[in-house]
């Protein structure tokens, strides 16, 4: 299938959008080059071959390599094993069993292109069957990662596909098995998956990899008295239980990491992997930030917002402009499934050591038109649990078998307007579907704003509350693969709260 349409701003060729965007910048926005680590970051092509060398941040503030891709006749292969590790610095007298890909905590950053071909060469070295799905990436269910695409033990699994978003994204890649996906995802198995699209609107904002763009992976994790991660709500509050934020795997809990950034402007690209918890994050100083993007792509323009709530598995991108010498201090709350508060910690120190003054943000970043949804089938799903059982529609999705049974089959081409129904008085859900993304209809019956205007793929369900949807699905279908939609708090996934999907 050649159409990449998400919805009727896809259906327009990409190129349109380019020329208009191209248009309102002119041909000066540049391609910009980092040397980080092993790999070189590229940013979007323009106009213009001007390139514009980005010195690589300082600071204290622990940048996930980019990840190494070889060429297979004209097909950028990347390497990833999967496997433990340990840790001793992150809770004193404690030796922690970690998990990482190609390291032992955390994975390194994945960066694609729009209408590149790729092959994941994935290798589990876990001593235990494991998955890694795409989050966000619209890909055929048999190479999606969920609970069908099991990798046994020493064993290799290389999905191959034409990455095929439409547009830039901030995505990330985690394991998605059956009853384990919350204790590996514990154990350090994440990391970050970007999209650059080669639209003038992404090469407006900084696009130089650990130098003006860079990731921010936010953890709100606990450590059991017994040594190990916490990987149940009771955990959390057990006696003994040490409370730890950290971001892009070190503890911020123990010492606030520092970013020096030499350019007038940065962009941060802010990822929950949490288990349970929700983050607000905001500056220390009560100003607003500029949010220009939302999970699956950028929003239609900037918005200042004196904080933005992200739940597990959602991401949203920030940028910041520094003066030289000015230091902005982002500081993070973390919350329960039920919204306690569980504490807040500064999570990050931003220096601009630069001279240049930015460009004005383009006033339009994306155009976003509303799926039609004339003929569109309706479907309701109600999020409920009964003590540590968690279910929709009253299934239990803690099988193939009992997805399988239960499955929801739609077709390819269809639109369809789901209404979520949170059913409980006191906690919290947040909703992820894989394939493609949504719009957002409305909120507790009210119209959406701010970046749930934009394309999302995980979404808070508050309690008592019902959140409608509308999306569209296109391009990959099949009979024997499904893909899944659940509730990204992981604990409850594990416990059941996931159905099957299947595009036929």
């Amino acid at each position: 299938m050649t159409d990449k349409s998400r919805g009727s701003h896809r259906a327009t060729p990409r190129a349109t959008r380019r020329r208009f965007l191209a248009a309102a910048f002119g041909a000066g926005a540049a391609v910009a080059l980092a040397k980080i680590g092993n790999g070189i970051s590229f940013a979007e092509e323009t106009a213009s071959d001007v390139t514009t060398e980005v010195a690589a941040a300082g600071g204290t503030l622990v940048i996930p390599e980019l990840a190494a891709k070889t060429d297979d006749n004209g097909v950028s292969v990347f390497a990833l094993k999967a496997g433990t590790g340990t840790d001793t610095s992150l809770v004193s007298g404690t030796t922690l069993k970690t998990a990482g890909y190609n390291g032992t905590y955390l994975g390194p950053t994945i960066r694609v292109s729009d209408g590149e071909q790729v092959r994941f060469d994935v290798t589990n070295q876990l001593g235990a069957d494991t998955t890694v799905h795409w989050h966000g990436l619209h890909i055929a269910p048999s190479n999606d990662g969920g609970p069908q695409n099991v990798i046994a033990d020493g064993e290799t699994w290389s999905p191959a596909t034409t990455i095929n978003q439409g547009e830039a994204c901030t995505l990330w890649y985690h394991p998605h098995g059956l009853g384990n996906t919350a204790d590996q995802v514990a154990l350090g198995l994440a990391g970050m998956l970007i999209v650059d699209d080669g639209s003038a609107a992404n090469a407006a904002l900084p696009t130089a990899y650990g130098a003006d763009d860079v990731p921010v992976i936010m953890q709100s994790m606990g450590v059991l008295s017994s040594g190990s991660f916490v990987t149940t709500n009771a955990g959390f509050t057990a006696s003994g239980t040490t409370l730890k934020f950290l971001v892009n795997g070190a503890s911020a809990t123990d010492e606030t990491p520092t970013l020096e950034v030499a350019a007038g402007r940065v962009r941060l690209r802010l990822l929950n992997a949490s288990l349970v918890d929700s983050i607000t994050v905001a500056r220390s100083d009560g100003a607003t930030v500029t949010q220009v993007a939302s999970d699956a792509g950028l929003l239609a323009a900037p918005i200042e917002v004196s904080g933005l709530r992200i739940t597990p598995g959602e991401r949203a991108e920030i940028v910041l402009d520094l003066q030289t010498g000015t230091t902005v201090t982002l500081r993070a709350t973390a919350r329960s499934s039920t919204n306690g508060a569980r504490y807040t910690v500064s999570m990050l120190e931003v220096t601009g050591t630069g001279t240049d003054t930015p460009a004005a943000l383009p006033a339009t970043l994306n155009t976003i038109d509303a799926l039609d949804t004339t003929g569109a089938a309706a479907r309701t799903f109600t999020f409920a649990n009964s003590g540590n059982t968690f279910t929709i529609n009253g299934v239990a999705g803690t099988s193939v078998t009992a997805m399988t049974n239960n499955m929801i089959m739609t077709t390819l081409g269809a639109t369809e307007v789901w209404t979520l129904v949170n059913s409980s008085t006191t906690i919290y859900h947040n909703f992820h579907v894989h394939d493609v993304p949504f719009q957002v209809v409305s909120i507790g019956g009210a119209a959406p704003t701010g970046a749930n205007l934009g394309w999302r793929d995980t979404i808070e369900l508050p309690p008592s509350t019902t959140v409608v949807i509308r999306l569209k699905f296109t391009d990959y279908a099949d009979s024997t693969f499904m893909y899944m939609l659940h509730c990204h708090n992981l604990i409850h996934e594990d416990d059941g709260m996931m159905l099957g999907l299947m595009v036929v």
